[in-house]
């Protein structure tokens, strides 16, 4: 289990607890602050900040890692994400008391695209929030729960990666479905600055005596986590986020998700058989 489970999940998945979607933490008048500011701050300063840490990194590398361990541990007090599969997006959305589509901050300010309307607030009114964010409000459709769950299924087969995202942790308010326009995806895995996201609490398995080896699932998935290995497909376990995107393309379901508890036993258990 991740780190945000062990502090704020019950003994279960952090974002699988009622209370941090909670009306009593997003009340908070220091949330308020912060997510009525947050769209414009993204807006204003993404960019800056991702060049400063790429620079920091190229002409400081000796010190870059104290700045890296900084910087991700002051995000996950702030903002912070995990990965999320489908069927747990699918149970979230049954969690929350509003949903709200908007268009995608990280959209805009990556490629410049205002009309891409891929993130989902989760029990936050933008109307009532005060956000400043002229942009916002053409965009703003608050939709039912079967709404979101068709659109998450639509976002699931585009190959979009789902994340739950922290409003002053542990307060969760937004549901993202990515692209690598992603600004954590940039930070995190395009460039290696900083940690801004945990994995899914599951990894992928490719059954070989399925697979083709079509490489469909290779070509979609955003993280480079899938090889090519005697005429099969083969995941990478130590890139693999856990999404599960790649299974949408898979013919022949050759591709299922594990939890990590039960691929950690699975292996140890073929370790210990392989040395006997």
């Amino acid at each position: 289990m991740c780190e945000f489970c062990i502090q704020h999940g019950e003994g279960k998945k952090w974002y699988e607890v009622m209370g941090n979607y909670s009306a009593e933490l997003l009340a908070h008048q220091d949330r308020q602050k912060y997510i009525r500011h947050f769209i414009p701050n993204v807006q204003r300063n993404a960019q800056a900040n991702i060049a400063k840490l790429a620079w920091a990194k190229e002409h400081f590398p000796s010190v870059y890692r104290y700045i890296r361990a900084i910087g991700t541990s002051r995000m996950k007090r702030i903002h912070f994400g995990q990965v999320v599969p489908l069927e747990d997006a699918e149970r979230i959305i049954d969690m929350v008391q509003s949903i709200t589509r908007i268009a995608c901050v990280c959209r805009s300010v990556s490629s410049g695209s205002k009309n891409g309307r891929y993130c989902f607030m989760l029990g936050i009114d933008p109307n009532n929030a005060g956000i400043d964010y002229a942009d916002l409000q053409s965009s703003l459709e608050t939709i039912p729960p079967e709404k979101a769950k068709e659109l998450l299924r639509q976002f699931d087969e585009e190959g979009l990666v789902h994340s739950v995202w922290t409003m002053k942790t542990p307060f969760i308010g937004a549901l993202c479905n990515c692209n690598q326009d992603c600004l954590a995806y940039k930070v995190q895995v395009q460039s290696d600055l900083l940690d801004l996201m945990f994995k899914a609490e599951y990894v992928a398995s490719i059954e070989a005596s399925a697979c083709t080896g079509c490489r469909r699932c290779q070509k979609l998935c955003q993280f480079e986590a899938i090889d090519m290995a005697h005429g099969c497909c083969k995941i990478n376990e130590q890139k693999c986020y856990g999404c599960g995107v790649c299974r949408q393309v898979c013919d022949t379901d050759a591709i299922t998700l594990q939890e990590k508890s039960y691929a950690q036993e699975v292996r140890h258990e073929s370790f210990r058989d392989s040395r006997q």
